[in-house]
C-alpha cells in the first residue's frame, strides 16, 4: 500500500526559527506485513507541540526527549484506529494512541507501544485524546494541584502566560475550578484576549504585544500574584515574577519564548531575579508531567467528566493533511492557533 510520511529534511541554524522546508513529505510502499504483537493502524489526527522544537536539534537539551533524524520519519502524539491486528490486545475498529506516532497516514506499530482509549470519554473528539484528555490536559491539571498549592476560599490569584495555547487555555480554566478567585491570561493578539474571557471565563486578559504588560498586572491584580503558570519564560515570566506575593508559587511548564536559542532547560535566570524569587519565598520548580503518571487516570476522568459537563471549554485550531504537518508547527511556534493545534489526516 502507498502511505504519505513526513520526514525531517533539514535542522533549523542554530538560534534559528523553524521553517516548514525543515520537513519533507514523502510516498513510500508500506507492506502490511505484521509479525506477532504487530497492529496496522490509520492515522486519524497528529498533534504538534512546542517540545517537539527542541527534537529538531541534534542535541534536545534534556535527557528524556530524542532527537528526530535527518531523513528519517518524524514522530510525536497521534490517534488513530486498527485496521488489522496479531496483538492480542486489539482488535480491528479500536481507537488507540500513542505519544510516538509516527507522521504516516497508515503504520505498522508494536501493539506495546499503543495505548487503547474509549471515545465515549472525549463525545467522540477523538483530538481531543491528544489535548485535552490526553498529555496536554494532564500537563495543565496536575501541573496546576502539583505544583500551584491553589487554596479555595483563600482569594488567590492566577496568572498563565501562553494562556491561549494548548496547555495555557485548559490551566486557567482548572484554576478557576479549583478556587482561584481571579485568573489572569497573557497572550498575543486580540482575538485571543476575546476568546480567553468571553469563552474560557478568564477574569482579565493581556495582550503583551500590544499592552504594557507590568501595568496592566497591577492594574488586573490589585491583591499581587500567587499562582504563575508559565509556558512562555522571557520578559513576560520576569513582569509577572516582580510582581507575586510572598510565598508565591511558579509553575514552570514551558519557555517557548527561548526554544528557538541555544541554551539550556530550564533557560537561567537573570540574577535580578534569582534575588526577586529568594527575598519573596517564592518557589519555582520544574514540572514534568512524565514523573505523575500514577495520577493520570484519575486525572484524565476528571477531565472528560468537567469537559462532558461542559465546566471545561476546549479550544483547538485544525489543518487538515498530512502534507500541512511542517506549516502547522511553524505556525503554532509562532502563535498562529487558538488552543491545541491539530492536522487531521483522515476521517
Amino acid at each position: 500500500m502507498k502511505v504519505q510520511r513526513v520526514v525531517l529534511n533539514s535542522r533549523p541554524g542554530k538560534n534559528g526559527e523553524p521553517v516548514p522546508e525543515n520537513f519533507r513529505l514523502e510516498e513510500i510502499s508500506l507492506v502490511p506485513d505484521l509479525s506477532d504483537g504487530d497492529v496496522l493502524v490509520r492515522t486519524l489526527y497528529l498533534s504538534v507541540d512546542p517540545y517537539m522544537r527542541c527534537r529538531m536539534n541534534e542535541d534536545t537539551g534534556t535527557d528524556y526527549l530524542t532527537p528526530w533524524q535527518l531523513s528519517e520519519c518524524v514522530d510525536g502524539g497521534g490517534v488513530g484506529i486498527v485496521e488489522t491486528s496479531r496483538c492480542s490486545t486489539y482488535i480491528t475498529g479500536d481507537v488507540v494512541t500513542s505519544f510516538n506516532w509516527p507522521w504516516q497516514t497508515h503504520a505498522v506499530m508494536k501493539g506495546s507501544g499503543l495505548q487503547k482509549v474509549d471515545p465515549q470519554m472525549v463525545d467522540g473528539h477523538l483530538s481531543h485524546f491528544l489535548g485535552a484528555v490526553g498529555i496536554t490536559g494532564l500537563t495543565a491539571l496536575l501541573g496546576v494541584r502539583e505544583k500551584g498549592h491553589v487554596t479555595k476560599g483563600t482569594n488567590q490569584t492566577m496568572v498563565v502566560s501562553g494562556a491561549a495555547g494548548a496547555c495555557g487555555s485548559l490551566a486557567g480554566q482548572i484554576g478557576r475550578l479549583d478556587g482561584c478567585a481571579r485568573v489572569v491570561g497573557i497572550c498575543g493578539t486580540d482575538e485571543k484576549c476575546k476568546a480567553l474571557v468571553e469563552d474560557l471565563g478568564f477574569s482579565v486578559s493581556i495582550n503583551y504585544r500590544r499592552e504594557d504588560v507590568s501595568a496592566r498586572l497591577k492594574e488586573s491584580c490589585p491583591d499581587g500574584i500567587d499562582v504563575y503558570f508559565d509556558n512562555v519564560g522571557g520578559a513576560v515570566s520576569d513582569a509577572v515574577m516582580e510582581q507575586m506575593n510572598n510565598g508565591g508559587s511558579v509553575i514552570l511548564c514551558g519557555q517557548i519564548s527561548q526554544y528557538n536559542k541555544d541554551v539550556p532547560y530550564p533557560p537561567p535566570l537573570s540574577e535580578k531575579m534569582q534575588e526577586v524569587l529568594r527575598n519573596k519565598n517564592i518557589t519555582r520548580e520544574r514540572f514534568m508531567v512524565l514523573s505523575y503518571m500514577s495520577k493520570a487516570e484519575a486525572a484524565l476522568f476528571e477531565l472528560s467528566q468537567w469537559i462532558k459537563s461542559a465546566q471545561i471549554k476546549v479550544l483547538e485550531t485544525v489543518v487538515n493533511g498530512i502534507e500541512n504537518m511542517g506549516a502547522a508547527f511553524c505556525s503554532m511556534m509562532k502563535g498562529g492557533n487558538i488552543g491545541k493545534q491539530i492536522v487531521k489526516v483522515s476521517e
